[in-house]
């Protein structure tokens, strides 16, 4: 069985971000075999992919597993993107929370926890510094697949 993990910014342009080419994506690796994703359910990229793999779930024999760097990751997102996120927890089939409560490097924790459990990596990066080029460039030193939308 194959394992997807997800990295992204959490501002998405709307010029910029194609939610269906995501799903698209999503879709055809779970025709070619991966039956889990792990997402870092950060608000923007994290969520959406969340979304889309929540939704896919009613088609497919697919799991989502939520890995939080902390337990109180949502203490300071809008109440719009709380909601949305007790939404996403409610519907993993599992969720790892690598920390308590949140301490310095818990993000690089967690970044470095989803490329190491997985096979497959879906990017969208579009800044050259931040958690997301970090963790696509783990992935890189890791040897994983990158699948840049």
């Amino acid at each position: 069985m194959s394992v997807c993990a997800f990295t992204g910014h959490r501002i998405l342009s709307n010029t910029d971000f194609d939610e269906l080419l995501l799903k698209r994506v999503i879709e055809n690796l779970i025709k070619t075999g991966t039956k889990k994703f792990l997402c870092g359910m950060a608000i923007g990229f994290d969520l959406k992919c969340a979304q889309a793999v929540v939704e896919l779930k009613e088609k497919y024999e697919i799991k989502l597993v939520g890995c939080l760097p902390c337990a109180n990751q949502s203490e300071r997102f809008s109440q719009n993107n709380k909601r949305l996120y007790k939404e996403m927890i409610s519907a993993c089939d599992e969720v790892i929370v690598l920390e308590p409560v949140y301490v310095n490097g818990c993000m690089q924790r967690r970044n470095r926890f989803l490329v190491d459990n997985c096979d497959v990596l879906i990017s969208f990066l579009r800044s050259k510094s931040g958690g997301t080029l970090y963790t696509v460039n783990y992935a890189r030193r890791a040897g994983k697949k990158i699948i840049e939308l």
